[in-house]
């Protein structure tokens, strides 16, 4: 009996992302449905989405991937808001935690393009609470003793995570006792100049420029470029990418008009078993964080990723350069930098990391698929962002699946979709 229950509850959310894809009055990108792709590989992509939220690992998602600069699929599974049982739509507004940081590094790019922000200039010339740091450094009885930083931190540091300002969640030394856990929490809790302060106090995991390792570096670019634009970075990505790519559901600050189309994660965690809730979606922020405080839409986010895929311009409006794209998506990491980004997430072992992107240096060693070349970054909420330029494909996924979850979509998920592909 569970299994025709199971069997006619696939059948139906199938049968609801077809009609929601088709009621969709606009798609972001011209449509060229499935091309690429083979049917059957389609029907794997729908079981697979049909099966996670059928089994309750996933209340739902929106899946939007381009082939050639056109969009080969484009589709909304599942709920909305499960609890409530409101179905998902194409329009579905989602917080895109880590996914804001690839942003970020755009609008960034765009003033280091004027020259105005020299990647090998200090951060200290536009705050100066940076000038004099400390590394932590714990012996072998645990006392945690403070040296002085040799280097400075760098606006490349920033952008390619080798600044040594950690996740205080992604760790327990006491050095990370000392920092916030992350983005969002940091963005709820302090304003601007206490953020500052606060990173400021606290010494340094690692001498800069010697070590990858995943923290605050592009809320710290955010606060700076909204020092140099004199605007606040959502307006500073409003005016530089946003309008000109046209996305217009992207934003800091959510509406209170658009709160309804706010996706909702499901109520208990499908892997620990216990409560779980996204804080973002509930709390306001003060400031307008470059590492995870922004919201968009799947349709949004494909127009970003095509954008950067098309070297910088979509539809004749330029946001960067092509060499800029190429630098933004190149290796950053030389060898005298501890590559610790398959630390972060298995998969991306024989990966290096550029400005704001993981970059692919090797295929066959990840877990995922993929080809060299290929940049990502996703979001710890559940949200999935991938180009290959090899493939032509840019591959959004916005979904609300927060905890260890998340990590095994973004492998099952780039499993069905290059599996999928005809070439």
């Amino acid at each position: 009996m569970k299994k025709l229950q199971v069997a006619s509850l696939i059948a139906g959310l199938l049968a609801s992302a077809a009609i929601f894809a088709a009621d969709a009055p606009k798609t972001p990108l011209p449509m060229n449905a499935g091309q690429g792709f083979s049917q059957e590989g389609l029907k794997r992509i729908d079981a697979f989405f049909a099966n996670e939220i059928a089994n309750n690992r996933m209340p739902g998602a929106v899946l939007a991937v381009a082939k050639n600069g056109k969009l080969s699929i484009y589709k909304s599974y599942g709920y909305l808001d499960k609890a409530n049982n409101k179905p998902m739509t194409n329009d579905a507004i989602f917080n895109l935690a880590s996914m804001t940081k690839v942003m970020a590094s755009v609008s960034a790019l765009t003033i280091y393009e004027e020259g105005k922000m020299p990647l090998n200039a200090p951060i200290s010339n536009w705050l100066p609470e940076f000038k004099e740091m400390k590394v932590g450094q714990v012996d072998a009885e645990g006392k945690l003793n403070l040296v002085p930083a040799k280097n400075p931190i760098t606006i490349q540091d920033l952008m390619r995570h080798t600044n040594g300002l950690t996740y205080g969640g992604r760790g327990a030394t006491p050095v990370h006792k000392m920092y916030p856990s992350g983005s969002a929490v940091a963005a709820i809790q302090y304003t601007p100049q206490e953020f500052i302060d606060k990173l400021a106090s606290a010494p340094l995991l690692y001498e800069p420029g010697t070590v990858w390792d995943y923290g605050f570096g592009l809320d710290v670019l955010g606060i700076i470029q909204e020092k140099i634009v004199g605007q606040p970075l959502g307006t500073v990505m409003q005016d530089r990418i946003w309008k000109k790519v046209g996305m217009p559901d992207t934003t800091f600050d959510l509406a209170e008009k658009n709160r309804p189309r706010l996706a909702q994660p499901l109520p208990i965690d499908p892997i620990s078993g216990k409560p779980q809730k996204v804080d973002i979606l509930t709390k306001k922020v003060k400031f307008d964080c470059g590492g995870s405080c922004a919201y968009s839409t799947a349709g949004d986010y494909i127009r970003f990723g095509q954008m950067l895929l098309n070297g910088g311009s979509l539809e004749g409006k330029r946001v960067l350069g092509p060499q800029t794209v190429a630098f933004m998506t190149s290796n950053h990491l030389n060898k005298d930098i501890r590559n610790n980004v398959a630390n972060t997430e298995p998969a991306r072992i024989g990966y290096g990391f550029g400005l704001g992107v993981a970059v692919r240096m090797e295929r066959g060693l990840a877990a995922n698929n993929g080809n060299v070349g290929d940049y990502s970054w996703n979001g710890a909420y559940g949200t999935v962002f991938w180009a290959d330029p090899k493939e032509q494909m840019v591959v959004v996924m916005m979904g609300v699946a927060p905890g260890d979850i998340r990590k095994i979509h973004r492998e099952q998920l780039n499993s069905v979709i290059y599996g999928a592909l005809e070439k």
